[in-house]
């Protein structure tokens, strides 16, 4: 499968919203599944792009494979981020693309977008314990985990962290 990596299109907002959100219900990653808050985070594609850059994976065709909001210098979209370090959010691949390589494609236009920003030291990242293909992507690619920055944005919700030095 042909990937292209580029920056989300206006007229994608919703789709890449709509992906986004099916892909962390379809992954039992939302503790209250429809009716989990985080949810229209997951669907505001817009309000990501007004504070981050977001970037999606397409087929040959067009079609929205996947999509990543990369943070840069501690920007309004940071969780974990501090001074020098960026930070990618919100990765989320359909259920049709898994294991095809656009998972890791993202990542690693945020590592290269990382290496380009001045300034930047470090990408960091938040995830579950059960995103295990996302975990093995992270390895793969040199991230390694930072357990003394694990958090929990909402009690009973713990984040790893991991953070690649550039």
């Amino acid at each position: 499968m042909d990937i292209t990596i580029r920056r989300v299109e206006p007229e994608e907002y919703a789709e890449l919203g709509e992906l986004t959100a099916q892909a962390y219900l379809e992954g039992g990653l939302l503790d209250l599944g429809e009716d989990d808050p985080y949810l229209s985070v997951l669907r505001d594609a817009a309000g990501r792009a007004a504070g981050a850059e977001v970037f999606v994976a397409a087929d040959e065709r067009g079609g929205l494979l996947g999509g990543v909001a990369f943070v840069p210098d501690g920007g309004p979209l940071a969780d974990i981020a501090g001074p020098g370090e960026a930070e990618f959010r919100m990765l989320a691949v359909s259920g049709r693309a898994r294991g095809r390589g656009a998972g890791e494609a993202l990542v690693r236009t945020c590592v290269e977008r990382a290496r380009v920003t001045p300034g930047c030291v470090r990408l960091v990242l938040s995830t579950q314990g059960s995103m295990h293909a996302a975990h093995r992507i992270y390895g793969r690619l040199g991230f390694v985990r930072t357990p003394e920055r694990d958090w929990e944005p909402v009690p009973g919700l713990r984040l790893l962290t991991y953070a690649l030095e550039l």
